[in-house]
């Protein structure tokens, strides 16, 4: 390891009014350089980690402080905390809760003038962050004016902008698109290898941090349970699976394989995979298997538009002549980049959106000219943000709410929130105020007051942002067994990996079209279809077509395969 630039000796911290300590006997070192990646389920501790590098933990805080951290020399109970940002620099998971000022200039500006640096270093500062970051020529926008992952280079740039020797990073792509995504990693790296500084980076994008980072700690309960290098962490896919972690689809597959590479490693690297590939040639099954076709649902259309166009007030097009049928009993994916259209297309059916032309229905009936309480009957809209659509004291209440205001009986309204709320299991929870509740849990009570409306249709607008590996496919799975009850679902979302064994059909979007609408076997091949709208397919399907490449007398197309245990189970020997 480089020189120690950060040096993190057994420390213990408990919240105020916390019945658990967050961080338990902690040590880790960060050395000079370094690019360091954080991984562990929700709750395993990270957040407060990273907050305690610049001694917002437990200076803003307070609460039980043992041990200490240290650095650049300097420790982080006994030195303000701005004086450690000049040090450390912090991006948080939201970068709106971190830009406040009115133009791009004056956000990367302000913790400069805090520090009273002299105007013209101030400006020489000020051009060099964003430079580094790839935003030069934006200084006179605001904020709001820019994509979610230039407003996520925007606050590196604020934090760059101290020449810090530490960036401290915690999910900072949780919340954007596949494009948002690679520009921050891409100058998070470069950051790294060009200018030396050190990187701690907590996220759960398992096959970005195997391509970047040095070094893996994983944290489960406040406490370190490995670190090493990617290869070697990631290589421990059952301990991973141990603690609800995803490992790269790389090396799921050739775990189940059984090896790969001539010393008996697993691959964790998407270009090590396809080398390792190259040499089972002789491995491979010679016929494609066989796999289950495509499901037909030859009902009218549910939802439906017909040459759909809407235009925001500030003139934006977002969609431009959508036409699209939705049949009783599919689950859709619908994919895309940010401002592709797929939330407006969406809100529609809810009636939430005007046609600015276009005809849009649900049932047959002509969505405009119903009111959206009686759209609500039918389809069901959980939004990105669960927090945003509650508002009730109990539990109890959130789920009744809806039930009282469309007129329903009391001893129907009973029956229906404890049916619901036992459906998902909620109902130990009914006298609790939501917002006690831990947030994949506020989002099934979400999901509770929307299945007590009994509706055709449920709508997950990206219901797998913010979420961990776990927490995703926890609310995929009440996805699936609404599917399986015969509902109708429609999940937006950017993580294609997880939606195979969920979703028959995918939609992509761009630019307000349509672009593909086929099977889910078919439309994750269409490499490049999903490139023009940035989207990133599975590993797995990168793999698939390899396998189709080497397999002897086998077309390009002869393998559609999704997951690492179909692409395994292609290899002999292989236990998929």
């Amino acid at each position: 390891m480089s020189e120690p630039l950060a040096v993190v000796d057994n420390v213990s911290y408990q919240y105020p009014h916390a019945e658990r300590f967050a961080l338990t006997d902690l040590s880790l070192t960060v050395g000079r350089g370094e690019f360091v990646g954080l991984i562990g389920p929700t709750g395993a501790g990270k957040t407060t980690l990273c907050l305690a590098f610049n001694g917002i933990v437990p200076q803003f805080y307070g609460g039980r402080f043992f041990g200490y951290v240290r650095v650049a020399g300097l420790d982080t109970l006994e030195s303000p905390v701005s004086a450690l940002a000049r040090h450390v620099g912090q991006v948080l998971q939201d970068p709106e809760i971190q830009l406040i000022a009115t133009s791009v200039e004056n956000e990367v500006a302000f913790a400069l003038e805090n520090i009273g640096l002299p105007r013209a270093q101030m400006r020489e500062r000020i051009a060099w962050a964003l430079d580094a970051v790839r935003l030069s020529g934006t200084e006179s926008r605001h904020p709001s004016e820019l994509s979610g992952g230039q407003k996520q280079r925007l606050a590196i740039a604020a934090g760059l902008a101290m020449r810090p020797n530490l960036l401290v990073l915690d999910e900072p792509t949780a919340q954007l698109d596949p494009v948002g995504a690679q520009e921050v990693f891409a100058t998070v790296h470069e950051l790294n290898r060009e200018l030396g500084i050190a990187i701690l980076l907590a996220s759960h994008a398992a096959e970005e941090l195997a391509e970047y980072a040095d070094r893996l700690v994983l944290l489960a309960e406040g406490r370190i349970v490995t670190q090493g290098t990617t290869d070697e962490v990631y290589s421990q896919v059952d301990l991973l699976r141990q603690h609800h972690l995803r490992p790269p689809q790389v090396a799921t597959t050739f775990y189940l394989i059984g090896g790969g590479r001539p010393d008996g490693r697993i691959p964790v690297r998407l270009d090590d995979g396809l080398r390792a590939f190259e040499r089972l040639n002789g491995n491979l099954c010679p016929q494609p298997p066989d796999l289950p076709p495509p499901v037909s649902h030859p009902d009218p259309p549910l939802l439906s538009v017909k040459d759909l166009h809407h235009t925001y007030p500030d003139g934006t097009q977002a969609l431009k002549g959508v036409s699209l049928d939705i049949h009783p009993g599919e689950y859709v994916l619908i994919a895309g980049q940010n401002g592709a259209g797929k939330s407006t297309l969406i809100r529609h059916f809810l009636h939430l959106l005007e046609p600015t032309a276009g005809v849009v229905r649900v049932g047959g009936e002509d969505a405009s000219a119903r009111p959206t309480s009686a759209l609500a009957r039918r389809v069901g809209y959980v939004a990105q943000n669960p927090d945003s659509q509650l508002f009730s004291r109990t539990v109890g209440e959130e789920v009744a709410f809806a039930l009282h205001h469309l007129g329903y009986a009391e001893d129907e309204v009973e029956r229906r929130v404890v049916e619901n709320l036992d459906a998902l299991g909620l109902l130990p929870e009914r006298e609790r105020h939501p917002f006690a509740l831990p947030k994949g849990d506020r989002a099934r009570v979400v999901i509770a007051a929307i299945l007590a409306l009994e509706p055709e249709a449920v709508i997950f607008d990206e219901p797998t942002t913010g979420q961990d590996y776990q927490g995703a496919h926890h609310i995929l799975e009440i996805s699936r067994r609404l599917h399986q009850m015969g509902k109708t679902i429609v999940v937006i979302t950017h993580h294609l990996y997880l939606m195979p064994g969920y979703a028959e059909r995918v939609i992509v979007m761009g630019r307000g079209t349509i672009l593909l609408d086929a099977p889910i076997r078919q439309a994750f091949h269409d490499l490049e279809t999903l490139g023009a709208t940035y989207l990133t397919p599975p590993q797995a399907v990168i793999l698939a077509q390899a396998l189709a490449r080497h397999a002897p007398g086998s077309g390009a197309d002869a393998y559609p395969l999704l997951t690492p245990e179909e692409v395994a189970a292609c290899v002999v020997g292989g236990e998929g």
